[in-house]
């Protein structure tokens, strides 16, 4: 049992959730983290199993960056500082997930 895997799964239905809760409004956050929780979901849950391949890393890595970039985008956020700074932080934490995903690999 991975327990990258259990976490991206975990991030991935948090991004859900948030997507609903009602002081982070905004049509563009809610498409937003309901697509990229959606696919972390999954991918995490692909990833629970040891010896799970590439989609991982590959799927978190460009899941944290773009969410990293995405609380820039003020369209997505709506200036929201509680937007940002979910996605933001998620980000950072989806992104450092995948990278332990990696180094991973590469043993």
């Amino acid at each position: 049992m991975s327990w990258k895997g259990w976490v991206a799964l975990i991030l991935g239905i948090w991004f859900v959730v948030a997507a609903f809760i009602p002081g982070m409004l905004g049509i563009g956050n809610l498409v937003n983290d309901l697509i990229v929780g959606i696919v972390l979901a999954i991918v995490g849950f692909m990833m629970i199993p040891s010896g799970s391949a590439w989609q991982g890393w590959i799927i978190g890595l460009i899941g944290g960056v773009w969410m990293i970039i995405a609380a820039f985008i003020p369209q997505i956020t709506h200036s929201y500082t509680i937007n940002m700074t979910n996605d933001l932080v998620v980000g950072i934490l989806v992104l450092i997930i995948a990278l332990f995903e990696r180094s991973k690999k590469k043993a």
